[in-house]
């Protein structure tokens, strides 16, 4: 095992020493401008070898000192193009949504003119029972504005359902696919009758409901037939459609028709409904 010297020199003070020294034949050439002699010489070997280093090294930290401006620049811009971005689809979204409100209400007005004998009153739907359809919703209008139970609620092409329950500034709506729901129907080209019952397994399966007991002649009513409300219903008003015949077959008893109806109403995305003021019994009376 090697013992240290107890004269040796300190690293940092040999580096110290040698710079020093470096300084001082550097002031020595240039204050006695010494050229070509051993001074120069020895300047050629020791300090063009560093400046070239010094130089590459200051090179090479410029360029990373622009590639790192350029990067920051670039994540700038991105950022800014970013924000652009988000402000388009914004705008784009906001204006799909001012077109489906504005397709809805230019349905509403067609069915409003369809029906031009009865009084309507135009409604927002918002709540529902929370399930895929909306088969019992709420609607922002009420008795204060003229709504009363067992009105006839429409909207897209069609029936939608009839008013169950009413507040000053609320009613509740229960729609024809609810389960509860029944309605006097009948065939529009041959005013065959049927009772179309609401059925939520059914939507869930194939988007339709049921109807039953159509007393019809054989081959009358086919698939696409237009149900529509009958004229012995005691709530519903007549002559509403309620959808089309999609699948039909002979009962076991060989007298009557049951089958299947796709609604005519999108009860998936129901957003703004009519209130027929007109109810059925007054206009009886």
């Amino acid at each position: 095992m090697k013992r240290k010297s107890k004269h040796s020199i300190p690293t940092k003070y040999t580096l110290l020493l040698l710079a020093g020294a470096c300084v001082l034949v550097m002031f020595i050439s240039f204050t006695l401008n010494l050229s070509g002699g051993p001074l120069n010489t020895v300047a050629g070997y020791v300090f063009v070898p560093m400046q070239k280093g010094i130089n590459t090294v200051g090179s090479w930290i410029v360029s990373r000192a622009d590639d790192l401006k350029s990067l920051r620049d670039v994540m700038q811009e991105n950022k800014e193009l970013q924000a652009e971005v988000d402000r388009l689809t914004q705008e784009m979204n906001t204006i799909k949504l001012e077109r489906y409100e504005l397709d809805n209400l230019r349905e509403l007005m067609e069915l409003d003119q369809k029906y031009p004998s009865y009084e309507k009153v135009a409604a927002r739907v918002i709540g529902s029972d929370g399930g895929n359809w909306f088969n019992t919703f709420l609607i922002d209008k009420g008795s204060k504005d003229g709504i009363e139970k067992d009105m006839n609620v429409i909207a897209g092409s069609g029936l939608v359902g009839i008013v169950i329950d009413t507040g000053s500034n609320y009613a509740k709506v229960r729609s024809i696919i609810d389960d509860a729901s029944n309605v006097s129907g009948m065939s529009l080209s041959t005013a065959d009758r049927c009772i179309v019952n609401g059925n939520l397994a059914t939507m869930n399966d194939g988007q339709v409901i049921e109807f039953s007991s159509l007393k019809c002649k054989d081959g009358a009513v086919e698939v696409g037939e237009q149900l529509v409300t009958s004229h012995i219903s005691d709530k519903y008003l007549e002559g509403i459609l309620i959808g089309y015949v999609s699948t039909i077959e002979r009962d076991a008893n060989n007298l009557t028709y049951s089958g299947t109806v796709t609604p005519a109403v999108d009860f998936q995305h129901l957003q703004e409904v009519l209130v027929v003021l007109d109810k059925k019994a007054e206009l009886e009376d």
